[in-house]
């Protein structure tokens, strides 16, 4: 298969990632978003390399509208940021509100389809494939109502003691997602697990952290750029982030997918089940 997007990826990468790091002043402000595009062509073409298929493959369209929903979707992180305070950035001051949130929304538009692209990736490799058993967890109403209650139980404690909980920023929303995608009959989390197939977590979690290690090196030497204040983990910093914090990466990639799910059209959405690769096998290298 023919993958152009993989070589115009690599080139933005090559181009972008030295002028990032090593132009003065400010600059990641215009060079985010071309550095971020590099990657998830990078990824999506390596995906379509190894298995025949790719999100930009299947669907040209589908995958501009994870770059669209991409950026409403970190929006509700800021928003939920708002009153936790955990991360900042350092720069703000120097845009008005109407260029900082232009210039953030073209950032935030590369985040769904480098983690979605990321953990399709993944499911193509061994390390993942070999998961393809473990313990069923079947669905019903009962257990989709306590995912529901923790989840609520999860945000209005983050609410209430921001400093406490912050942590369920990046948990609450798993649970409040995963019963109401399944509800409104989309691919959940559940569908897969009933089966004992536990590939698409695993692909999501590890997806998730590789491009957490991206963002956070790639964040390193930018300016502007975010930093970190998590009370009580603010120790053994990779990059600007606490190496606990990458933790959060793991339900972060899960809350993607279930968000994916639920607002995109069926011809757009990720493909991490089996069952989804019926009509394009994985060919696992």
């Amino acid at each position: 298969m023919r993958t152009p997007q993989l070589w115009i990826g690599l080139a933005l990468i090559a181009v972008i990632w030295p002028l990032n790091w090593g132009l003065d002043g400010i600059r990641t402000h215009l060079l985010f978003f071309p550095l971020w595009l590099g990657y998830a062509l990078v990824v999506d073409g390596w995906c379509a390399r190894r298995t025949g298929t790719s999100a930009l493959t299947r669907s040209p369209r589908g995958f501009a509208l994870q770059f669209a929903l991409s950026g409403p979707a970190w929006w509700l992180f800021e928003l939920i940021n708002a009153r936790l305070g955990n991360w900042e950035y350092v720069g703000r001051e120097r845009f008005n509100d109407l260029e900082y949130a232009l210039l953030c929304s073209a950032s935030f538009s590369t985040v769904l389809p480098s983690v979605l692209g990321t953990a399709e990736l993944m499911l193509s490799t061994q390390w993942v494939q070999r998961r393809a058993q473990g313990p069923r967890i079947v669905p019903s109403r009962g257990l989709n109502l306590a995912f529901a209650l923790i989840g609520a139980a999860m945000l209005a404690a983050m609410l209430l003691w921001p400093r406490h909980f912050y942590l369920f920023c990046w948990t609450s929303l798993v649970f409040l997602l995963e019963p109401l995608v399944q509800r409104l009959g989309r691919r959940s989390f559940l569908d897969d697990l009933s089966r004992g197939d536990w590939r698409p977590w695993w692909a999501l979690w590890s997806g998730g952290l590789i491009c957490g290690f991206f963002w956070e090196m790639w964040n390193w030497h930018s300016d502007p750029k975010w930093i970190y204040h998590v009370p009580g983990v603010e120790f053994w910093k990779v990059f600007e982030m606490p190496l606990l914090g990458y933790l959060g990466y793991f339900p972060f990639a899960m809350e993607l997918y279930l968000f994916a799910n639920l607002c995109l059209p069926p011809w757009a959405r990720p493909k991490l089940s089996s069952l989804d690769h019926r009509f394009a096998p994985i060919r696992v290298q």
